[in-house]
């Protein structure tokens, strides 16, 4: 019998924190924070239940059956916890409308609250319990992503976001089944078994691969996992130490002390970003410049001959001339330009690529990748460059588009967001009380309840 590696002190930390953390009130100013992504998040799902991976993975789960735990949003159906967490996850990320963490580059919401929304609606736990947890799934998501360094992890051919997301929506998970730390310390390892994800998922033209595999996959695999160990499944009791060990194998130059340190002080939900346009994150930054020109000068497409967008490349590439609208950074920046804004309408309208006064305007944008930007913010930056008819020329610029944690958008700024999406799925009387009771979520006794206000 091989002889068990001793558990390290770090894991001892990590373990004994994870299986205690929902004992622990939030700071106020925390807990009102994660509302905001809650509500976000939730919108995200029901809006997503209509989009095309939404169906596909409403097609999948829907007769499979199996014991009514937890329900399917935007939808009457209630099936197990695992078919749920798959569902919910994809319909979250399917159209680019939820949240991020742009220090890590994840997108916590997404694998995080379906994986947390269907343990808790199984077991019938109160709304407090699923803030608390939905924060410490944030919290781990982007600290393995940061101890991993996901610079080093891409060029593997890895999807990093996934990496984070599945290790952020277990702990989660397990904290909600109430595992004791040993039980903890098998999570992780299983968890550690579960991981998957691949860069190939941002060639798929329509999305379906990419929710999945992003989001979708990370929060059914993380279910499982925390099932799993407390069930009595035993295995590596720490698989951040030893040879392997997670390092060694995803990142052998990463930093594990990130796993823990500032642990229940730092909070990483306080670093997430809530996109104001229903958009990829990489294009925040350009239709937030964009977006000011227009409302300080009152220009349009007849007034412009050139628009050059500046990005770090490490944006830029995310969205350069892709084939979906809603992640197209030339599409969206033309639609604005002839509508003078953005709706959830607008940017999902892929008959809006065709229109002959988008087409005019695509051609009149040219997109730079340029690293010499200011890199102590990552993410939804941008200069731009408009040349005007007149022969003016307007430079105009963001290190910190609107929604990102350097300038968040408010908690009426996201409910705005939020009934755009979801009004024309649950209509708006049940729209807005459901929001009511997500901004109060502490007050919620049975998650469950939630159920009457999401379905349709």
């Amino acid at each position: 019998m091989t002889q068990p590696t001793p558990i390290s002190p770090l894991m001892r930390k990590l373990s004994a924190y994870l299986s205690t953390a929902l004992n622990r009130p939030l700071p106020a100013h925390v807990a009102e924070r994660a509302k905001i992504h809650l509500v976000d998040t939730f919108a995200s799902m029901i809006s997503g239940s209509r989009q095309l991976p939404g169906k596909r993975a409403i097609q999948f789960v829907k007769p499979l059956g199996g014991t009514p735990e937890a329900g399917i949003l935007g939808t009457r159906i209630v099936t197990t916890t695992l078919n749920a967490a798959l569902a919910n996850g994809m319909s979250c990320h399917a159209d680019e409308t939820d949240d991020t963490h742009p220090p890590s580059r994840t997108h916590p919401g997404s694998s995080v609250t379906p994986a947390a929304l269907a343990l808790a609606e199984k077991h019938q736990l109160p709304g407090e319990q699923l803030l608390r947890a939905m924060v410490l799934g944030y919290d781990i998501c982007a600290r393995t992503l940061l101890a991993l360094n996901p610079n080093l992890l891409v060029p593997t051919g890895r999807q990093a976001a996934a990496t984070g997301q599945l290790y952020g929506a277990a702990a989660a998970a397990g904290a909600l089944l109430k595992l004791n730390a040993q039980q903890t310390r098998y999570l992780l390892s299983y968890t550690l078994e579960h991981t998957a994800g691949l860069t190939t998922m941002l060639r798929d033209p329509h999305h379906v691969e990419k929710s999945y595999a992003m989001s979708g996959m990370p929060a059914h695999n993380a279910v499982a996992a925390a099932l799993m160990a407390s069930m009595g499944f035993t295995g590596v009791e720490d698989v951040f130490s030893g040879t392997p060990n997670f390092f060694s194998i995803l990142s052998p130059g990463g930093k594990p002390e990130i796993l823990v340190e500032g642990l229940g002080k730092n909070y990483e939900i306080m670093r997430g970003g809530i996109k104001r346009w229903t958009a990829g994150g990489p294009c925040q930054g350009p239709l937030h410049v964009l977006h000011e020109v227009i409302q300080q000068h009152h220009i349009g497409l007849n007034d412009v001959t050139k628009l050059v967008v500046r990005m770090p490349m490490t944006e830029i590439w995310v969205v350069n001339d892709r084939a979906m609208p809603e992640i197209s950074l030339q599409h969206l920046l033309a639609v604005m330009l002839v509508d003078g804004t953005l709706t959830f309408a607008s940017s999902h309208d892929e008959s809006r690529m065709k229109d002959p006064k988008v087409r005019r305007a695509r051609k009149l944008i040219h997109a730079v990748a340029d690293d010499t930007m200011p890199t102590a913010v990552r993410g939804w930056r941008c200069i731009m460059d408009i040349t005007l008819k007149d022969g003016r020329t307007i430079t105009h610029q963001t290190m910190a588009a609107k929604g990102i944690a350097e300038n968040p958008l408010t908690a009426r700024e996201v409910d705005e967001k939020a009934l755009d999406l979801i009004v024309p799925v649950l209509g708006k009387k049940r729209s807005m009380e459901l929001l009511a009771a997500l901004h109060h979520i502490e007050k919620v006794k049975n998650v469950r309840a939630l159920r009457k206000l999401y379905a349709a």
